[in-house]
């Protein structure tokens, strides 16, 4: 089955009870039983429900994983991939990495006794210098936020597997149309689904994918018992997103390519990070590994200070000033104030995250629309 198909049919069957052919919204905590302790179908929705599993088995598809895992977040994903370790294990992770992560991983997890390192993985030999017996996890993002690194997901699974390795990528940024870290390696691939997978800013979620079964009964296991599961509602309007995710997928893409160049060659703008670019750090990868480049971007417009950047992101009007991304209308945002305020500034000057650095998450509107937005807030 294509990729074009399994966004509509992948892992979904005909619901048995009246044959719909969307699955149903089976809203409810609980199910009846015919004896006590040894029900083989649902019993309670925090452990299952219909509209969760139908969900969980489209996500297992997209990713051509034989798993996937449903929660209420993407950040809640994070913490369960996290609850796999142990108090003295070690993670790498890049440092150009999504504030809420950072902050989940040095401001809850390392009171644990979980370690974890902040480098460039661009280089697998600074990744190697940095392994030892503890460490446990590589964690990547590819692209990230909000600089839009790319990183050789190939290159990072050949050492995670010689060192015995979990590979973990979020791959929230390309969305599986784009990128399937698994077929290059990867051990668990993690989605905020809220973004391009849901894809109409109307519901928080996270996903894992994976084909392991014993990290996979564990996921489950964590799933359950820490209880960070999405409701039915939540599910069935994913459902219905991810149904549309291939075309919607090809309009960010090509609305980004278009919007990128207008910036690329407008004489106030100093850089514009976007993989599409020949100019892009590791462009050759992300043609490598990606089938298209995608809808996100940031840029930075030459001296500008931090009030001229927010007075220049408040004089726009189709990109709105919101916080999240991948959703069908366009945004914009300030990731020093915004997405990225959690990490302390010498962290993120670091990686790029100047005051001066404007995101955006390029919708599916007219793309000639968006570019004389652009073109008005530079007056």
């Amino acid at each position: 089955m294509k990729f074009n198909t399994k966004t509509i049919h992948g892992g979904q069957k005909i619901d048995p009870a009246f044959n719909s052919v969307m699955q149903p919204i089976y809203q409810t905590s609980t199910y009846a039983q015919k004896r006590p302790g040894v029900n083989k179908g649902f019993e309670y929705s925090r452990t299952h429900n219909p509209t969760r599993t139908a969900l969980q088995n489209s996500f297992a598809s997209l990713e051509n994983a034989k798993y996937g895992v449903a929660f209420s977040s993407g950040l809640a994903a994070i913490d369960a991939i996290i609850k796999l370790l142990s108090p003295g294990d070690e993670v790498i992770s890049t440092n150009d990495l999504y504030g809420g992560t950072f902050r989940l991983f040095t401001k809850v997890f390392e009171k644990y006794g979980v370690k974890f390192h902040f480098t460039s993985l661009h280089n697998v030999s600074d990744v190697e210098s940095l392994i030892n017996e503890n460490t446990k996890v590589i964690w990547a993002e590819t692209p990230t936020n909000p600089m839009i690194n790319i990183f050789d997901i190939e290159a990072l699974s050949i050492i995670s597997k010689a060192k015995n390795l979990l590979l973990v990528v979020d791959n929230t940024f390309a969305s599986p149309y784009l990128q399937n870290p698994i077929n290059l390696g990867a051990d668990i691939v993690m989605h905020s689904a809220t973004k391009y997978l849901a894809g109409h800013s109307d519901v928080v979620l996270g996903a894992l994918m994976l084909n392991d079964d014993k990290i996979a009964e564990k996921l489950y296991f964590i799933q359950n018992a820490s209880g960070a599961v999405p409701g039915p509602q939540d599910c069935f309007l994913t459902l219905r997103g991810i149904k549309t995710l291939h075309v919607r997928m090809q309009r960010h893409c090509e609305n980004a390519h278009k919007v990128a160049n207008f910036l690329n060659n407008h004489e106030m703008v100093e850089k514009v990070y976007w993989p599409g670019l020949d100019s892009h750090k590791n462009h050759d990868v992300a043609k490598k590994q990606m089938s298209g480049f995608g809808g996100m971007l940031s840029f930075r417009i030459k001296d500008f200070n931090k009030k001229q950047t927010i007075k220049f992101l408040e004089k726009l009007h189709l990109f709105t000033l919101a916080e999240s991304l991948g959703g069908v209308e366009s945004l914009c945002g300030h990731p020093a104030t915004m997405t990225h305020a959690s990490i302390p500034v010498e962290e993120r000057e670091k990686s790029g995250v100047t005051d001066s650095l404007i995101r955006l998450s390029v919708g599916i509107e007219d793309v000639d629309d968006l570019i004389e937005d652009l073109k008005n807030a530079f007056l």
